[in-house]
């Protein structure tokens, strides 16, 4: 009995500790639960009190059970279910109450027949329609309830005599069930989940940042002295921080997608305005995943036990260092803006994504010029350094991917203080093509838009400010 006792204790607390760690991880569930009590309790009128009772009579049911399969976590999802819900089950109870009236005209014996064959046909070919892609990912649960409503509406009616009265009584609790779960949750504590897909894009980016400028300051495998050793300066716990963030990065395809098609069922609200570019997001999180699996192949380097890696000219060291922060510094400020939707976080990652490139270059030439390469002896040895700089070029050239998908956002979603009218939006779409970088001016100037071609000249709105605003170098 006292090992049994100790046990359910055990269980107690792990339970405790769990539900705490849970409502503290995201306090919003602890909200969404009470949401959906609410809603429950709100449908139950239709058996608590005798007037609604009357009415409605035993379809009451069906509004509690509304509220149970489609109020979702977020309202993209609330929306996405009930609308899917509500439609299915009006077509499909049209449909079954024609279907019922069409089978009673072929007498007794003809009408088990004739619904057979509709219900075989009907739900063969709605199950068909759910392997389409877009059907399966915007309008499966809506196929699915349309099937079980006509089957139940046609199959019911051949045995209850007044099927208009019994179809419009299960539409109207099924509506009445999901209009309070919208209307809960639009109006008690949303939770949109285009908000969560922008932060969670910004945060996706912001942890391969925080990698590739960890790695450039304190665990890139050529930081060290003379004899080898890596800087202890960082303890193990910081380490362990930078080096796991980017792995939830691979893992987030599926959140991504779910979210994505929640947002698209969402209604305009606060920076996100009607058909906002969600798929742009998607896209932006797939070049992210490509980054980090990158970085995936680069974390196998920061225990490497090389000392040949510490021995290399300092030229290469200190461009593979640079190339490493720069990158992490560009995704850092890609990040910035795509949280705040602000259009100047874009002028500073590019100039870090030129610094990266700049770096990367310097580190190409000195490796062709390196004696090291030419040394047959120590290829095992310098291998580590080949594969490194080739994953930190490559890195490179996935963070610029990423600065044009975000460049290429902040048009479509109207970023703060992005040029506005047609002449400027156009000349900045040369830029993301020509990969260059935009100038900011003064607010109190003359607007004048001046665009920097990678190494070329520049061209300008306003010939007669030619020499005012130099290009960088």
């Amino acid at each position: 009995m006292k090992s049994i006792a100790r046990k359910i204790k055990s269980i107690f607390m792990e339970t405790v500790k769990e539900t705490k760690r849970v409502g503290e991880e995201d306090p919003r569930r602890i909200i969404h639960a009470m949401k959906v009590g609410f809603a429950l309790t709100l449908v139950s009128l239709f058996y608590y009190f005798r007037p609604l009772y009357n009415g409605f009579g035993q379809a009451g049911m069906w509004a509690i059970l509304t509220v149970v399969v489609v109020f979702e976590f977020t309202v993209g999802g609330t929306l996405s279910k009930s609308l899917n819900r509500g439609c299915a089950t009006l077509v499909a109870g049209a449909l079954g109450v024609g279907a019922e009236y069409l089978a009673a005209l072929c007498g007794d014996k003809g009408e088990p027949v004739v619904l057979g064959l509709m219900v075989f046909f009907l739900a063969t070919t709605s199950t068909f329609t759910r392997f389409f892609p877009n059907v399966k990912r915007k309008y499966d649960y809506g196929v699915l309830i349309f099937i079980l409503t006509f089957s139940l509406v046609a199959v019911s009616g051949f045995r209850v005599d007044q099927i208009l009265h019994l179809a419009h009584r299960r539409l109207s609790t099924i509506l009445i069930g999901g209009a309070s779960c919208i209307v809960i949750s639009i109006f008690v504590c949303p939770v949109w989940a285009g908000q969560d897909l922008h932060n969670l894009i910004a945060a996706n980016i912001e942890k391969l940042g925080a990698f590739l400028e960890g790695f450039g300051t304190e665990f890139l495998i050529f930081h060290g002295d003379e004899s080898g050793k890596i800087n202890s300066s960082c303890k193990h716990g910081d380490q362990k921080s930078f080096l796991e963030g980017y792995k939830s990065v691979l893992n987030s395809k599926a959140t991504e997608e779910s979210l994505a098609n929640f947002a698209w069922w969402e209604p305009p609200h606060g920076r996100f305005r009607f058909n906002h570019p969600w798929k742009q997001y998607l896209k932006i999180g797939a070049l992210a995943r490509d980054c980090a699996c990158l970085i995936q192949s680069l974390n196998g380097y920061i225990n490497s036990k090389s000392q040949s890696l510490v021995q290399v000219k300092m030229k290469i060291k200190e461009s593979c260092m640079k190339m490493s922060m720069e990158s992490g510094k560009a995704l850092k400020e890609l990040a910035s803006a795509v949280k705040t939707t602000a259009f100047h976080p874009l002028l500073a990652a590019g100039a870090h994504l030129q610094n990266s490139k700049s770096a990367a270059d310097d580190l190409k030439i000195a490796l062709e010029n390196s004696s090291l390469l030419s040394a047959k002896a120590d290829l095992q040895e310098i291998m580590p350094l080949l594969v490194v700089a080739s994953v930190l070029i490559d890195i490179n050239d996935g963070v610029d991917k990423i600065y044009e998908s975000v460049n290429e956002l902040s048009l479509k979603a109207c970023f703060k203080n992005n040029p506005k009218s047609s002449k400027a939006c156009e000349l900045h779409q040369q830029v993301i093509i020509h990969r260059g970088v935009v100038k900011p001016v003064n607010d109190s100037e003359e607007h004048v838009v001046v665009v920097v071609v990678d190494g070329g000249a520049s061209a300008e709105e306003s010939p007669e400010k030619e020499n005012r605003h130099p290009p960088p170098q």
